[in-house]
């Protein structure tokens, strides 16, 4: 019989393989990022609101935190909104290794957020980073707006995860989720009213185009935004109670290599890509996993021995 601990691994290796599959089902579905994203959080809020519901879980909220869960909806939904963007210029290749970057912004951010000093190796194995990115950027001239997106993507993916961060040991992790993606839904559906209104196309906003989804495109949707969006996120959370930080981090960063091994499974010659982008990729990747193991031994340096 497998431990806890051993099932936890395994099933959080799912998870993550998963998460990368996020990318490629992303690339198969037709619709562009704006419906894409929209159709996504709103079918995956409700599929969390019947998870709280059935759990008889509270979705009552201090109003001091109501603010702070508004923003990071929106910052989640444009976080969406670029990496879908990124994939439909580019590739999920492109998308996916520069999304290993949010670990560096967090690395940057994490001092503004949480007051505290900025360690010395962050800055070097940054300009390790750099080098990596600087290295796709010159092999992969067609895909600038792609790796732009990208980087931003990775950038709101950090301040994310920082302000959820702090929300977390306040409230609830799926209540947290369901109303972040119910205000990025919301914070869309706006933009798309506005576009309807006041667009210059009559293709642009809530038109009749936009609820043109293909049978196709459905069941990659509701693939994306239950198993992909919901259960994982759900899941996620059970799981890492029983792993270690440095496990979570080092099984977090295979999210890019399980991704770009399924686009290449599925999307097969579309994947491809110059030699010297695997050479800028492997510095990110190794760079990022390097920097999660400094951060990890540091942390446990840190915890008080048990005495004899």
């Amino acid at each position: 019989m497998l431990s806890d601990k051993v099932k936890a691994y395994l099933h959080f290796h799912f998870i993550v393989f998963i998460w990368g599959f996020t990318a490629v089902l992303g690339a198969l579905i037709t619709l562009d990022a704006v419906p894409l994203v929209w159709y996504r959080m709103l079918l995956a809020s409700g599929f969390i609101f019947l998870w709280i519901k059935w759990k008889k879980k509270n979705l009552k909220l201090a109003p001091g935190r109501i603010k702070v869960m508004l923003i990071a909806g929106v910052v989640i939904a444009v976080h969406w909104l670029t990496f879908f963007g990124a994939i439909k210029v580019s590739n999920v290749s492109i998308t996916l290794a520069l999304l290993s970057t949010g670990a560096f912004f967090t690395s940057i951010l994490e001092p503004i957020f949480y007051k505290r000093k900025v360690i010395w190796y962050e800055i070097l194995l940054g300009i390790v980073v750099i080098c990596g990115l600087y290295i796709i950027f010159k092999v992969e001239t067609e895909y600038v707006l792609g790796i732009l997106l990208a980087l931003l993507s990775a950038f709101l993916s950090s301040v994310f995860s920082l302000i959820n961060g702090k929300l977390a040991k306040q409230e609830d992790a799926s209540v947290i989720s369901f109303y972040e993606l119910l205000t990025g839904a919301g914070a869309i559906t706006v933009y798309l009213l506005f576009l309807s209104f006041f667009g210059n196309s009559s293709s642009s906003g809530f038109s009749a185009n936009f609820f043109n989804v293909s049978a196709a495109d459905w069941i990659y949707l509701f693939i994306l935004a239950s198993i992909c969006t919901a259960y994982a996120f759900i899941a996620s959370v059970a799981v890492m109670r029983h792993l270690s930080p440095y496990t979570i981090m080092l099984t977090i960063n295979l999210e890019p290599v399980y991704g770009i091994l399924l686009a290449f499974w599925v999307l097969g010659s579309d994947e491809a890509m110059n030699p010297g982008f695997y050479y800028g990729a492997a510095i990110i990747l190794i760079t990022v996993i390097l920097n999660g193991f400094l951060k990890t031994r540091r942390k446990f340096k840190k915890l008080p021995k048990a005495s004899s």
